[in-house]
């Protein structure tokens, strides 16, 4: 009976072992950046209570990511929060030839505006700080990125998210239309080279 136990505890054991190790080869496939920390206080009876609220980019570099924030009274903690938040909302961007946008595409959260457009190869990630976070966590090489309302790092990333959501690749828009991807492609190429040809 005592050797069952223990045979029961020991396969129990090496299951939490394996979800672990699962959870940090997942963990470790996602990289992070701090974009924002701001200190709050509470004003309670005995003075004011300090705490810290951050704002977490996570990605992993092949077309997801996501963005969290997470209080908490130290900033070690708050961290630990808001990228736990970030992962949870993970959302898969389509990139064209896994690098730029497929179209130029605006977004807006609140106050917050932003344009993101498509750009040839080598150009590099031309935006401001809390942008050229989410481009990098992305796994996005070449975009030119401008924020026209709001500086709050909050807003901008709201906004960035919400025209990487708008986004849309030839597949999906082909399904929608019924037509084949190489017909929608090929009409793009008229397209540019029309527009190459009247310059």
């Amino acid at each position: 009976m005592a050797a069952e136990r223990e045979g029961g505890s020991g396969r129990g054991r090496e299951g939490r072992e394996r979800r672990d190790r699962d959870r940090d080869e997942r963990d470790n496939e996602f990289i992070d950046r701090l974009v924002h920390i701001n200190r709050v206080a509470k004003t309670v009876k005995g003075g004011r209570r300090m705490a810290f609220a951050a704002l977490v980019v996570v990605g992993d570099q092949k077309g997801r990511v996501g963005f969290g924030h997470g209080k908490a009274r130290e900033v070690p903690e708050a961290i630990r929060k808001a990228t736990e938040s970030a992962k949870r909302a993970l959302i898969r961007v389509p990139l064209r030839e896994g690098r730029t946008l497929h179209h130029d595409v605006p977004g807006r959260h609140g106050s917050g505006k932003v344009v993101l457009r498509a750009a040839p190869a080598g150009t590099g990630i031309i935006a401001g700080g809390p942008m050229r976070a989410v481009f990098e966590c992305l796994g996005m090489h070449d975009v030119v990125a401008k924020s026209l309302g709001s500086s709050n790092p909050y807003n901008m990333v709201r906004a960035t998210f919400a025209a990487l959501k708008a986004e849309d690749s030839p597949r999906s828009v082909a399904a929608r239309r019924g037509l084949k991807v190489s017909v929608l492609q090929s009409r793009r190429r008229d397209i540019d080279g029309g527009e190459a040809v009247d310059a």
